[in-house]
């Protein structure tokens, strides 16, 4: 009988993998140095609507940049020489992030080459009216 369970178990593998194979083949892919490109949340934001994946994915993305960036801050800023200040706290939405993105690459052609994550952290900074003091 082990057998059979195996036979089994490798079909059951081959099929999920046919089934998420279009899913993965249309994925958008990162820049040449690894980065997440403009491309890759883009896509995101697009499917976040009609996939749970997507919108899963693009929740943390989003929550991982916004919160890296705020902990960096208060920690510079918290050091008794308050490098850095901002006017007000740290937001982003998927509406901020689509417009931080298409600001700063407006050529849909150089997406896949972009990387979004420093494009997203420097517009919440300004939104945030962060400076660094003297």
């Amino acid at each position: 009988m082990p057998f059979f369970h195996r036979k089994t178990a490798l079909a059951i593998v081959g099929a999920a993998a046919t089934l998420m194979q279009p899913f993965a083949a249309t994925a958008l892919p990162s820049t040449a140095k690894g980065q997440i490109s403009v491309g890759q949340v883009m896509e995101m934001i697009e499917k976040a609507d009609s996939s749970p994946t997507a919108r899963q994915t693009l929740v943390a993305y989003v929550a991982g940049v916004g919160e890296a960036a705020g902990v960096m801050v208060d920690t510079i800023g918290n050091g008794g020489s308050r490098i850095v200040s901002c006017k007000n706290a740290f937001r982003l939405d998927t509406g901020s992030v689509r417009a931080a993105l298409k600001t700063g690459a407006p050529r849909q052609s150089t997406w896949s080459e972009t990387p979004a994550t420093p494009l997203i952290v420097a517009d919440m900074v300004k939104r945030a009216g962060c400076r660094i003091k003297n």
